[in-house]
């Protein structure tokens, strides 16, 4: 099968992803081999590829955004041949430790993940745990479903974070594939939305979408802000969203990955019980749950479609902000 490896991590200019091809591979006890249907290209992808995560797999396949086809079910599987299941960042986990018990199974130390511990969606074929793979809305297609399994649900895991009160005012600082969804959510949930991103496209999307207002990612807002969500990975908009909260204001930041956060300042960025949340992967509740908003919700998923070959250029072009909204990885 063909697949894509990241040989040695680095700048996405200097080519860490190359083609390969392997032996597809057979699903054991539990386990799925999935046909790829399409696969979106996320932000932690980038990470991976360029060394901003440390390896877990030499070599490993990215890709966690996974709309798949069952090919083969292994013993004790409650998916079948013929279903379409979609595979998300979380793998695996324990299941036994004490954040686990609580239904914190996302702080699980023994947590695995698609496309970093095991290889991923950038391939034609690949296997994931049955007990973590999801059931998608049928009336949605590939492309659009796919970014629903990272961006979506990490989007919305991020909003819950930020603790956006009923009818509040949430800024949103960067406005690609998870920002995209998170807003329409808080949307439709009531509230009034302002984006700030440095892309002149992503603002466009972001004023098509309903938001209040768009601007650039150091413009000051348009009134104080009850929550802020920080997608971008740059940690010099941390004080620039504090700053921009109202009083008990809280910001969550998004990412895995995050640059340097510059000093605060206690009275200007976090007087006044304004709080800041890190983000930490999902839950499988937190993916069953969005998936079913996503399937009454009219949600705009903004898919960007490459095919397999390309997504080193998918890559680059996530790097450089040339994707309005998700870029997503289609079979051949």
């Amino acid at each position: 099968m063909r697949a894509w490896s990241v040989r040695e991590p680095g700048p996405i200019a200097t080519g860490p992803l190359r083609p390969v091809h392997r032996d597809v591979p057979e699903p054991g006890g539990g386990e799925l081999l999935l046909r790829v249907r399409a696969c979106g290209v996320c932000r932690t992808d980038l990470h991976v590829a360029e060394g901003d995560l440390p390896v877990h797999l030499p070599g490993v396949t990215p890709g966690h955004e996974i709309v798949g086809e069952v090919v083969t079910a292994g013993a004790g599987c409650r998916h079948a041949p013929g279903d379409r299941v979609g595979a998300a960042w979380l793998r695996g986990t324990c299941g036994a430790c004490r954040y686990c018990r609580r239904g914190a199974e996302n702080l699980c130390p023994y947590s695995s993940y698609t496309g970093w511990d095991a290889h991923g969606g950038y391939a034609e074929y690949t296997i994931a745990r049955d007990a973590y793979v999801y059931d998608l809305p049928a009336h949605r297609g590939d492309l659009e479903v796919a970014p629903l399994l990272c961006a979506g649900i990490i989007g919305y895991r991020a909003l819950r974070r930020a603790a956006l009160p009923p009818g509040g005012r949430l800024g949103i600082w960067g406005f690609g594939g998870s920002a995209h969804l998170a807003a329409q959510i808080a949307m439709a949930e009531g509230a009034t939305v302002h984006v700030f991103t440095r892309a002149a496209a992503a603002r466009t999307l972001a004023r098509a979408l309903g938001a209040a207002s768009a601007g650039d990612s150091f413009d000051p807002a348009p009134e104080p802000l009850d929550s802020a969500i920080v997608f971008a990975p740059a940690g010099e908009l941390v004080p620039v969203a504090l700053e921009r909260l109202d009083r008990g204001g809280t910001l969550a930041i998004a990412g895995i990955h995050l640059t340097d956060v510059p000093a605060l300042d206690y009275r200007r960025h976090l007087f006044q019980e304004r709080q800041v949340r890190s983000v930490t992967a999902n839950t499988r509740a937190d993916g069953e749950e969005f998936l079913r908003l996503a399937g009454r919700l009219p949600l705009r998923v903004a898919g960007a479609p490459y095919e397999l070959s390309d997504a080193d250029r998918a890559l680059a072009d996530l790097a450089a902000d040339r994707v309005e909204g998700a870029a997503v990885l289609l079979a051949g």
